[in-house]
């Protein structure tokens, strides 16, 4: 289903019957990330896998402030609105993750139950922001001067993503096909606008949240293990489950064990 927000046009696969959950990917990915849970959550709610704009089949505009994570937070709620949703679960993963916790906190009236994969509410203080806006930005213009195949080929080389090594040499390959179907404007605007040290900081906002809330994280993965030991101090409503044999991605290298943990919590 394609929806144009003020004047920004934002596809989403919408499939099932009952309550809403809202689908956020990470950056590089798009709807098709959670494919292989569709026919399992499709079963008892009405699934709404939205490409994040400057992904997937959703605009790339060239306005960077179109990508701020506020302004596309007020986004989703329009198209919630548009699609007559009031509550929504909603499951974020990564920079998906940071969008899905924006919008929690700026329109906790729609939220039911929050699903945190690998997430964070950004950095503390302004110099963490202003040295991660520094680097968001060389890699922005790494983008526009190198091309999409070879910021690609750098960033799944990434120490974030080395546990993905392990992946089937097959399903390597089709996380790269994706990310490759990305539009350079937007990947490059994404980071500008979307990037952890453009978003704002919700470490003293995130004990507001009356959601119940799950916090997914890899075991390989410390740096988020460490966040999430920190939110989960701040929250009220809050399970933190740490999976084995994983980094940053449970849901590609641990599918089975990240559907069957997703369906448990929603369902209760």
């Amino acid at each position: 289903m394609e929806i144009t927000i003020d004047g920004i046009l934002y596809h989403a696969d919408i499939i099932g019957e009952g309550f809403p959950l809202l689908l956020l990917h990470g950056f590089t990915g798009d709807s098709t990330t959670w494919k292989p849970f569709l026919s399992s959550w499709s079963k008892n709610h009405k699934v709404i896998a939205l490409d994040i704009v400057g992904h997937g089949k959703s605009a790339s505009p060239t306005d960077v402030q179109r990508y701020d994570i506020v302004s596309v937070s007020k986004d989703i709620k329009k198209i919630l609105e548009h699609l007559n949703i009031n509550k929504t679960n909603v499951l974020g993963y990564s920079m998906g993750g940071r969008l899905a916790l924006s919008f929690s906190i700026l329109y906790p009236e729609f939220l039911h139950k929050l699903i945190l994969e690998s997430a964070s509410p950004g950095l503390a203080t302004d110099q963490e922001r202003e040295n991660r806006r520094i680097q968001d930005e060389k890699l922005s213009c790494f983008i526009l001067n190198q091309g999409l195949e070879r910021f690609i080929d750098y960033w799944e080389n990434i120490p974030l993503f080395s546990t993905q090594k392990k992946l089937p040499i097959h399903k390597q390959h089709e996380i790269k096909q994706q990310r490759l179907q990305n539009s350079i404007t937007g990947l490059s605007n994404s980071l500008l606008g979307m990037g952890t040290g453009a978003q704002p900081s919700w470490w003293d906002r995130i004990q507001e949240l009356e959601t119940e809330t799950l916090l997914l994280t890899g075991k390989h993965d410390q740096k988020f293990c460490l966040i999430a030991e920190k939110m989960v101090k701040k929250m009220k409503h809050v399970k933190w489950k740490n999976i084995e044999d994983c980094g940053h991605a449970i849901h590609v290298e641990q599918p089975e064990k990240f559907g069957t943990i997703v369906n448990g919590f929603l369902s209760r």
